[in-house]
């Protein structure tokens, strides 16, 4: 579902806000691996440790992955190395797989500060950069440079060994790993529920809010994003309405999100800023009311104008070409599967960025308003001459 808009209802451009600092530490040569852990049930239909993880974790690895591991001695029982695929389990034995350390992709680490006080950073995230621990990048993400980053005490109102024991920092929403821009941080627990408190009822707004954009009372959060497109668009705004779901797709564990009747209700509302129809593409602005993983992705191309460089994502807002299962069945080094063939949502390629965030502040109800400066692919003629006039 995409309607068009009339009016024009877009802020004028805030100059982007210079960081405050940078931090961040160089990542070490190889992560610390992974413990996972289960409790065998004599319910379960293996009895044996190949069979226990073998049929539990066959997405994992293959079945000689499976072997590899337990001979290679990575698997505990009750805290002993088992090196025996056929060793019996008991009701009630403790099993961990004990990933090996492994050397992530490339990751960029330095993070600039947008804005801090004593309650929440907002984070100017580097395209490339993963937000939580998954898939390969487990060590390699914003939330283990929050958690090795010492946090200064913004005010004096309380001890550091006060602020020490409350401090939580934590990313309170995701962006894409190839997304770049502003990131809302929450520092305290008590930050955290406020904010994703903001997060969670912005999306119930993507049911009936008609296209009504602005920042009200009720909606006391609001993020904008620029995005270069394929296509020149016609319509200067229009809302789309398409619901977000998930798909069976190879190498994504809980499912790809794509555009789907029966998903959850999603909402954004795009402007186009420029068009260029030497290059068949344009820079659009998109205001979402909802969160849904991807969201910006889909919608667009759901409406034909798919991201420029996205690998996944094609015009529907469904998933490129690809094989129901993976071609390949055979084992990478530690065992698990090759990656895929295909796409999977984290391939960098497009150019989407996070560029403003309105917040009413959690404890003050301030308004704040935060702007990161734009990646040149994605700054207009307009963006341009205002840099030129402030310099």
């Amino acid at each position: 579902m995409a309607e068009e808009t009339t009016g024009h209802h877009s802020s004028p451009p805030l100059p982007p806000h210079p960081p405050l600092y940078c931090f961040g530490v160089p990542w070490p040569d190889l992560n610390e691996g992974l413990l996972y852990t289960d409790v065998f049930r004599s319910t379960d239909n293996a009895t044996t440790l190949i069979g226990f993880y073998s049929s539990k974790y066959k997405n994992s690895a293959p079945l000689q992955g499976w072997l590899q591991r337990i001979r290679n001695r990575q698997i505990t029982v009750d805290g002993v190395v088992v090196a025996d695929p056929c060793f019996a389990l008991r009701d009630g034995a403790e099993v961990v797989y004990h990933r090996l350390p492994w050397k992530e992709p490339f990751a960029p680490y330095l993070l600039e500060v947008l804005y801090e006080d004593n309650d929440m950073v907002a984070i100017n995230k580097p395209s490339g950069l993963q937000v939580l621990p998954g898939g390969l990048f487990q060590q390699r993400t914003v939330l283990m440079q929050l958690q090795w980053k010492e946090w200064n005490k913004v005010s004096s109102d309380c001890s550091k060994r006060q602020m020490t024991q409350e401090s939580h920092p934590v990313p309170v929403h995701r962006l894409g790993r190839g997304t770049s821009g502003i990131l809302l941080c929450a520092k305290t627990k008590l930050a955290k529920t406020r904010l994703s408190t903001y997060f969670a009822n912005g999306t119930a707004f993507a049911r009936d809010d008609g296209g009504k954009l602005e920042l009200s009372k009720a909606r006391r959060i609001s993020k904008v994003y620029r995005a270069l497109v394929a296509g020149v668009i016609e319509r200067d705004e229009f809302v789309i309405k398409q619901p977000i779901g998930t798909m069976h797709y190879p190498g994504v564990a809980k499912g790809l999100h794509v555009a789907s009747s029966s998903g959850k209700p999603a909402l954004s509302k795009v402007q186009v800023l420029e068009r260029d129809a030497q290059r068949n593409q344009a820079v659009v602005q998109v205001e979402i009311h909802s969160g849904r993983p991807h969201q910006i992705r889909i919608h667009l191309a759901f409406a034909g104008h798919p991201l420029i460089g996205d690998p996944l994502y094609d015009i529907g807002g469904q998933p490129k070409a690809f094989e129901s299962e993976s071609s390949c069945d055979c084992a990478a080094d530690d065992g698990g599967y090759q990656k895929p063939v295909q796409a999977v949502p984290g391939d960098c390629g497009y150019y989407l960025h996070a560029y403003q965030l309105f917040l009413s502040h959690l404890v003050t109800n301030k308004r704040i308003e935060i702007t990161a400066s734009l990646p040149p692919i994605l700054q207009t003629q307009e963006d341009r001459d205002q840099e030129n006039l402030q310099r």
